[in-house]
């Protein structure tokens, strides 16, 4: 995959988010942009000038990983911006025999994550890849997210399209910015780790093509990974939620991610998930058991 533009943009962001003073570097002359020159990072970086600007301007196939680490020191990356660096590198160099062959192949869910997740009874849990599919839910989880599988006779349901296309979700995130801002960033990690995934980018494209919004943070060049956190919610039948989230990742199944949430006990937003599971078992409207791939 040629990924330079992507490079370029990435490196060239981050250099424009360092100054002379952070890097602990003298700011000589004035400057016509924002941020390090060049020069100044590959000093930091213990590389040629002429290395370096091969480097952002989209040429990373090759380098190695001391010299993606030192870039990452000079350029005062996160752990999770120099992990993206490192894919961007890797994506630079020949597509893996691995991902060209199974890139259009479907999920497999092996039985024991599905008897996991419909043991969970106590609290929302979902299934989800790479590309933001929902792919499976117990039924307290297809309560918490009714607003978005409701559109959808069946699974999967991608929360990309749902969080930036459908028009009930600003009202169901009530921090809709946060949100959206932090699921552009998600995918962009994910872009970077599967950059031969086609349905990936084409999801990539109709979100450009169809948010502002979208277009907007997707320029920012952010990176973010959804490990762990706190979302606020308001279901439509129970009102204002505050839930803590989990991220499990499945390594060995496929890049799935079981993703739960839970509140403490007592708590409002406790008592709001006891109200939402006890309105799930009693509600004539309820979601059936978890819904099965086709």
């Amino acid at each position: 995959m040629d990924n330079r533009d992507e490079v370029r943009a990435f490196l060239t962001s981050r250099r424009a988010k360092v100054s002379p003073e952070q890097a602990g570097i003298p700011a000589y002359g004035s400057r016509r942009v924002a941020g390090l020159r060049r020069g100044e990072v590959a000093a930091l970086a213990g590389v040629s000038v002429e290395y370096y600007t091969r480097l952002e301007r989209g040429n990373l196939a090759g380098a190695s990983d001391s010299v993606l680490e030192a870039v990452a020191r000079a350029l005062r990356l996160d752990d999770t911006e120099a992990t993206h660096l490192h894919h961007l590198a890797r994506a630079a160099g020949p597509t893996p025999v691995r991902a060209r062959t199974r890139r259009d192949k479907a999920p497999e869910i092996r039985p024991a994550v599905r008897h996991v997740l419909d043991s969970m009874t106590g609290v929302p849990a979902f299934l989800r890849n790479h590309r933001f599919d929902i792919l499976a839910a117990n039924p307290l989880g297809l309560t918490l997210y009714s607003p978005m599988v409701a559109a959808s006779p069946a699974l999967p349901v991608n929360s990309m399209r749902f969080s930036f296309l459908d028009p009930h979700a600003q009202a169901f995130y009530p921090d809709w910015a946060q949100v959206a801002r932090s699921a552009v960033a998600a995918l962009r990690i994910a872009a970077a780790q599967h950059p031969d995934d086609q349905q990936l980018m084409n999801l990539i494209g109709e979100l450009s093509m169809r948010s502002e919004p979208f277009r907007g943070w997707w320029a920012t060049q952010d990176v973010f990974v959804h490990r762990h956190g706190t979302r606020r919610f308001r279901h439509p039948a129970i009102g204002e939620l505050e839930l803590a989230y989990e991220g499990f990742e499945l390594s060995g199944d496929d890049n799935l991610t079981l993703l739960t949430y839970s509140a403490v006990p007592g708590t409002p937003s406790g008592d709001g998930l006891e109200l939402l599971a006890t309105w799930d078992a009693t509600s004539e409207s309820a979601p059936a058991p978890v819904p099965r791939l086709t």
